[in-house]
């Protein structure tokens, strides 16, 4: 399968990221079939996201990354997840395993791994694995589901439990079981090659294993993490908050495409098989797109003011609040359930056109999808309660919901 560094080669075509983007989507919607057809991004997709630097966005500045603002890096997931959301979607995952790497490897083992430049990482972070230790690091086992963009990774992010003397090991500063980010060698990974899905087909997004593989404990690092051993103020973000961002642009692309599409085919020419029975559609349609539209939009208008306020939190040197955890996920959850009605809207509106292989029907498939990830489920709405209801505050927010406040141990 194609793999490709990501190493920035050029990044001086335009005065933002956001530019970048917009320059880059027009190169990638044409093979957003044929990544499809190969179950992963094909050469020319990953030339293009390569050579824009986008795999580089949220990386330390030390190694040559960005460290791109999360406001900035939202609209950027957000553009090229409209041009082709396997494109984005195998961006924005990237961008969370590569950042973090960078940003909490401890020095020795993150100068392995980016000094030469900055390799494309990806996987499930989920603690699927057992990890055993083995003097100065561990022994790695287990199998991970739904690994995105793996296919074209150089190095996989994996979580695990550790065991040591076949107990549990706990971690004793939280005193809760210890697990641990693995960053593994692709080539030590048993692809299991099973991408047979209904949507995102073109991300490479498929299931791997490890089997008894000795990971340096230099190439592992808490997936809780919020303290940078390399680079600034970004990594006060934490995984927590970066995997949201980058669902969260993944939403807003995909339905703006399929509202985009939509529109072209209300202004096509009678005539073609489609439930749009005039130019423009009848009062019934026009009333229903503009009601889509300003759902859209409202939804889009709180993704921004929530990450807006983030990045600024950041830009101060000042870490993340549980509440603004709280209104980022929320505005996650919103989002994605909007973007699933505007593609269902979509899908009907179109008629027997929704069903042929078309840009329409794939953003309906991928927003279905996308919207079957654990991040984006409706059940975080009662954690965002608890905390908007006063409930939640000895709790902060982990990838899994909110949880107890750890009690910090002396050591």
């Amino acid at each position: 399968m194609p793999k490709a560094s990501a190493e920035k080669v050029n990044t001086t075509q335009s005065s933002s990221w956001v530019d970048k983007a917009r320059e880059a989507a027009p190169a990638l919607r044409p093979h957003a079939a044929e990544n499809e057809a190969a179950g992963c991004l094909t050469s020319p997709t990953l030339d293009t996201l390569r050579e824009s630097g986008f795999f580089t966005m949220l990386a330390a500045r030390p190694f040559g990354g960005a460290e791109v603002s999360p406001v900035e890096a939202l609209e950027v997931y957000e553009t090229l997840c409209e041009a082709d959301a396997a494109a984005g979607w195998v961006v924005m995952a990237s961008n969370v395993a590569i950042g973090s790497a960078s940003g909490y490897l401890p020095a020795e083992g993150a100068r392995k791994i980016f000094g030469g430049g900055i390799p494309i990482i990806a996987g499930n972070g989920g603690p699927f694995g057992r990890a055993d230790v083995d003097g100065k690091g561990f022994r790695l086992s287990g199998r991970w589901s739904y690994g995105s963009g793996v296919l074209h990774s150089q190095w996989i992010h994996s979580g695990g439990r550790v065991f040591e003397n076949g107990k549990p090991r706990v971690n004793p500063v939280t005193g809760q079981p210890e697990v641990r980010t693995f960053i593994v060698p692709t080539e030590q990974a048993k692809m299991l090659g099973n991408w047979d899905v209904v949507g995102l087909r073109g991300t490479g997004s498929i299931d791997y294993e490890f089997n008894d593989v000795f990971v340096p404990e230099e190439f592992t690092h808490f997936p809780d993490a919020n303290v940078a051993q390399q680079g600034g103020n970004l990594f006060r973000l934490g995984i927590v908050g970066m995997s949201p961002l980058g669902h969260t642009g993944a939403a807003l692309g995909i339905a703006r495409r399929a509202l985009t599409e939509l529109a072209a085919l209300a202004e096509s020419p009678d005539g073609r098989p489609s439930r749009l029975a005039v130019q423009g559609g009848d009062d019934q349609f026009q009333e229903n797109y503009g009601l889509a539209e300003g759902q859209l939009r409202a939804a889009r208008a709180l993704c921004y003011e929530v990450w807006r306020d983030i990045s600024q939190t950041l830009d101060n040197g000042n870490p993340v609040q549980t509440r603004q955890y709280t209104l980022a996920r929320l505005a996650l959850v919103h989002v994605t359930n909007t973007a699933a009605d505007v593609c269902v809207f979509a899908h009907k509106a179109a008629g027997g056109i929704s069903i042929r292989n078309t840009a329409l029907q794939r953003c309906f498939r991928d927003m279905f999808t996308a919207s079957q990830h654990r991040i984006v489920s409706n059940s975080f709405a009662k954690d965002c309660a608890q905390d908007l209801l006063g409930q939640a505050r000895d709790k902060i927010w982990a990838i899994r919901g909110l949880i107890d406040r750890p009690e910090l141990k002396p050591l």
